[in-house]
């Protein structure tokens, strides 16, 4: 039976949805086409008409999970007088650091992307570039744009790091770098 194109485009953003999902979760290598499928609520054949190799779905599921965060930090623009104060106080919180499916693709992936050259590297680049992109226009140049999702990240790999092992040093972690983050002139 065929599927309609509005149908095939549908199946498209729920395969897509359900890698980044599951990528950011597991990493690349520990998520199979088949658990993709069954999470998106389809079969694995259906994936297969979609995207071109593993390699050019895992890296369109990459820049489908940075448009959702960068959507994400447009919407915190309107919370008050200081750019990106809200956004990183969700961002360095315990329950962001406790749900790497449904956040920061950099935290989650940038490690396993900078072994797998070819789409996943680029779209990686590419999305890493995005956010310092969308951090300058924020703040006060490149490099304190740099600087800002560096520590961001930083701290949340750390604290997801840690938290089994020692719940303190994880929770110290993120309010240290968001303390920082927050004074004055930073």
């Amino acid at each position: 039976m065929k599927v309609s194109k509005e149908q095939a485009e549908l199946n498209r953003i729920a395969l897509l949805d359900a890698a980044s999902r599951l990528y950011r979760r597991h990493g690349f290598d520990g998520v199979g086409v088949a658990q993709i499928a069954r999470e998106a609520g389809l079969t694995h054949g259906s994936l297969y008409g979609h995207f071109e190799s593993k390699d050019h779905y895992a890296a369109e599921a990459c820049a489908h999970a940075f448009k959702k965060s960068l959507d994400l930090l447009k919407r915190f623009d309107d919370d008050g007088d200081q750019p990106l104060a809200s956004f990183r106080r969700r961002y360095l919180s315990e329950a962001y650091r406790d749900d790497p499916g449904n956040g920061c693709t950099i935290a989650a992936l940038a490690a396993d992307a900078a072994r797998k050259p070819g789409p996943v590297a680029e779209t990686m680049t590419q999305g890493i570039e995005s956010f310092i992109d969308a951090f300058t226009e924020r703040l006060d140049g490149r490099e304190h744009a740099m600087t800002t999702l560096s520590m961001m990240v930083g701290a949340l790999i750390l604290a997801r790091a840690s938290a089994q092992a020692n719940a303190s040093l994880s929770k110290e972690l993120l309010d240290t770098v968001l303390g920082t983050l927050d004074e004055p002139g930073a």
